[in-house]
C-alpha cells in the first residue's frame, strides 16, 4: 500500500497498535520492519520532510493491520 503525507507521530501510534509485522519497502527493494524502533529511525530519516512523511510503501503481515493503516492513510484515524 502506498501512503502519502502523513504525520510521523500519529503513524507511530498506529504502528504501536499493530499486531503483526509492518514493513516499509524501499525503492531498492529493501524491507524494513517498522515494529523495531531502531529500524523506524533509520527508515524514516530518508523520508521525512518538515515533520511529515511524504511517501512510503508499506506491507503488512496482518490483514487487520493493513486495514488499520489504510484507514489512517485515508481518514487520519488513529486507534483509541
Amino acid at each position: 500500500m502506498e501512503m502519502h503525507d502523513f504525520d510521523l507521530k500519529e503513524f507511530m501510534t498506529v504502528l504501536d497498535s499493530c499486531e503483526g509485522d509492518v514493513y516499509m519497502v524501499t525503492d531498492e527493494g529493501d524491507r524494513l520492519n517498522l515494529k523495531s524502533k531502531l529500524t523506524q529511525l533509520i527508515g524514516f530519516t530518508a523520508l521525512i520532510e518538515g515533520g511529515t512523511v511524504t511517501e512510503a510503501r508499506i506491507e503488512c503481515t496482518s490483514k487487520a493491520d493493513e486495514q488499520k493503516l489504510f484507514r489512517f492513510n485515508l481518514f487520519g484515524e488513529t486507534p483509541q
